[in-house]
């Protein structure tokens, strides 16, 4: 059975936070609390870890994993960072806005499904950007479900779906429930593949016209 933690959403317990960042450096597989839906996280740098991620969710290996980041300095590492992104970082991180920008070659190939972009958020959520603050690595970001299935937004419903083949689970109660709204800036115009939290008038207040997916 996996190891629960219960965890302060407000004020996280370094020594919880430290022993979660040491999983994750070792290659462990959490789920982890963030602003939008509980996710399953591993170090975004290593591809077992990854893999890992990949046959919980009984996800196709070609098809993209969102990524955590702390902010604007650890995206610059990961991603070629525009204009156009540097003001929506500006404007909407942290929080529930998952940015699709070419990829760095430090990025593994199995995290972008062999593709050639990576989709990067700040979450707004104090325990998660602690574990990336903490280890220094990018988190894996994606729910922590199974493919196909509603993405969790409380501790108990990850449990169920995915439990018992991550490594820890932390619960800080309910989250937010929204996924994050993605746009696409190796479009032009940008596409919002994803609506969000952050909405279409909202983006398009930053960086000018933006285009739906679906039209």
């Amino acid at each position: 059975m996996s190891n629960l933690i219960r965890i302060d959403p407000e004020k996280p317990e370094i020594s919880v936070i430290k022993k979660v960042a040491r999983l994750v450096k070792r290659g462990g597989v959490i789920i982890y609390p963030t602003d939008t839906v509980y996710g399953l996280g591993a170090d975004a740098l290593n591809p077992e870890a990854v893999l890992r991620i990949f046959k919980i969710k009984g996800r196709s290996p070609d098809q993209p994993l969102p990524v955590a980041v702390s902010g604007l300095e650890m995206a610059e590492r990961l991603a070629f960072v525009s204009d156009e992104a540097r003001k929506l970082i500006a404007a909407f991180w942290p929080g529930a806005l998952t940015l699709v920008m070419r990829k760095k070659p430090i990025v593994p190939p199995i995290v972008v499904g062999g593709g050639v972009s990576v989709g990067l958020r700040a979450p707004n959520h104090a325990v998660s950007l602690m574990i990336i603050h903490e280890t220094g690595l990018p988190l894996v970001a994606t729910s922590a479900n199974k493919h196909g299935a509603p993405s969790p937004v409380e501790s108990g419903e990850a449990f169920r779906r995915v439990g018992d083949e991550v490594d820890l689970i932390l619960d800080c109660g309910r989250v937010g429930g929204q996924p994050s709204a993605i746009v696409d800036l190796t479009k032009t115009p940008p596409m919002i593949i994803r609506s969000g939290p952050v909405t279409r008038e909202m983006i398009e207040k930053i960086v000018g016209r933006v285009e739906l997916a679906c039209s």
